[in-house]
Parts: C-alpha cells; structure tokens; sequence
C-alpha cells in the first residue's frame, strides 16, 4: 500500500504549485471577469465588462498595436532564424559554437536591462542617431513618433528573440539527412532550391511550434512597450499587455483586466488554430 502512495507524495508539491500558481489565477480571473466591485464587494455583471470593451477606444488602439507588431515581427523573426540556423547548420562554418552562443545571448538577457540599454540607444542624441550622423543621414524620433516607436519595439524583440528561435529550428535542421541534400546537389538544385525544397518542408512541424510560441508571446507583450515608449507617444504603443496592466496595478479595475486578459486567451486560441490550418496540420 505504500508503494502504491508514494509517487503521488513525489507529484504532490509540483501538482500543489500548479493549482495555487496556475489554476487558481486561472479560475479566479474568469470569475472576476464577469463581476465587477461596488461598494468593495463583488457583484454579479454578466457580459457588461466585455460589452464595454466594444465601445473602449483605447482597447482597439491595443488591440491594433498588438497586431501590427504581430504582422511585422513574429515572420522577420522566424525567417532570420531560419536563415541563421541554416548559415549555423553548414558544415564549412567554423567557430560554430561561439556563433551558436553570441546569437543566442539575448535570449537570457533580463527583459529590463535590454529595454532601458535600448531605449537609451534610441533617444535622439543616443547611439543609432550617432551612427546615422557619421553616414550623413539626419536622426530618426525612434521612441517620439507612432510609427518609428513601433518599429523600434519590433527591432528589439527581433534582436532578442532570433537567437532562442534559432536554437529551435537548428535542432530541427539536424535532425534532416544529409543525404536528401547530397541527392539534391547531384540533381542540380543549387543551395536556394535546397532550403526551399528539403529545408523548409521538412522543418513545417519546427515552424509551427516556434510560430505558436511566437504568437503567444507577442500577444501577452508588454516589457517592451512598458520600458521603451509606456506606451506612447499617445498610445500609439499600447498593447493588450500593457493594457491589462494598466487596468488591474494602475487603476485597480482588476475585473475589467480579467475581461481583456480572455480576449487575449480567445485571440491566442483563434490564430493557433490558423497557424494549425495554414501548415496543414492534421493533428
């Protein structure tokens, strides 16, 4: 009989942590999502915290700042670090693993220190006005005007994220014979048909799975915004994340929070499921 118990006292402090950490947040906000506090006592809403959000400006403003990031960086992401794991993967490369790490650096870098080394190098007088001086080019308003302070949003999680996908999607590149692109040289098909070809098909379950993880957190961004811009100039930065952030420790309207943060659960849902279909997955 104690044999029988004692691979549940092993599991119990992982499957404790999880309820308290996981399930319990889980649960409590879908229930804060449909109440809302008078008085300092939660009443029963109904949908009204979500029938707001159709009317809130400053969530669609969110909603289409999550998005655009979303269009512009997870595929320029995804494709450098294709690119780079394939250059990565040659076998005429050398210093491999010291490339491997350089690139890979980022990745374990605090999400703080990054954004505030960034946004330093972006103030107008900062590093990458410095260097377009010396090329004759007049400075960029990376973080003052809508469009660049998104764009620099997007160079940062580029510069963070490749490396991690490129692990990723190299570990997948070893794993395809060397043999299907030794059959594919003696055929003809020069480096550029191979990657295309053997490459990318082969990696099709890789590029999902990075694409997910890649949709997840772009969709729950918020360090960037937070360090680099607060969101502005006049929100044209202002994410989902930010948004539920704002909501909940700014104005403690942690109901409503909870009603945004389960758009961002369905959104989630919503494109996973499209990244499933476009691939062809059948699973």
């Amino acid at each position: 009989m104690k044999q029988t118990k004692a691979p549940y006292f092993f599991i119990a402090p992982a499957v404790i942590l999880f309820l308290i950490f996981t399930a319990y947040p889980i649960i409590a906000s879908l229930y804060l999502s449909f109440h809302q506090k008078e008085d300092g006592v939660y009443t029963f809403a109904g949908l009204s915290n979500y029938t707001r959000l159709l009317n809130d400006s400053i969530f669609w403003t969110a909603l289409s700042n999550t998005f655009i990031i979303f269009i512009l960086q997870v595929p320029l992401m995804l494709m450098l670090a294709m690119i780079l794991a394939s250059v990565l993967n040659s076998q005429l490369l050398r210093l491999k693993a010291l490339f491997r790490v350089s690139f890979f650096l980022p990745a374990v870098t605090s999400l703080v220190a990054y954004s505030l080394l960034f946004s330093i190098m972006m103030q107008d007088n900062g590093l990458f006005n410095e260097l377009l001086g010396y090329i004759g080019m007049d400075g960029i308003p990376w973080l003052s005007d809508s469009v660049w302070a998104k764009l620099s949003i997007v160079m940062a999680m580029t510069w963070r994220w490749v490396g991690y996908n490129m692990i990723i999607f190299l570990a997948g590149l070893q794993n395809i014979p060397e043999e299907m692109y030794e059959a594919a040289s003696i055929d003809g098909a020069g480096k550029i048909r191979q990657f295309f070809s053997i490459t990318v098909p082969s990696l099709k379950p890789i590029i999902l799975f990075a694409g997910i993880l890649s949709t997840i957190g772009t969709l729950q961004l918020f360090d960037e915004p937070f360090n680099l811009t607060g969101g502005g100039p006049g929100n044209s930065t202002m994410t989902l994340g930010l948004y539920i952030y704002e909501n909940g420790f700014e104005y403690f309207d942690f109901s409503y929070g909870s009603a945004v943060a389960y758009v961002v659960v369905v959104l989630v849902a919503i494109l996973s499921y499209g990244q499933f279909k476009f691939t062809g997955d059948k699973s």
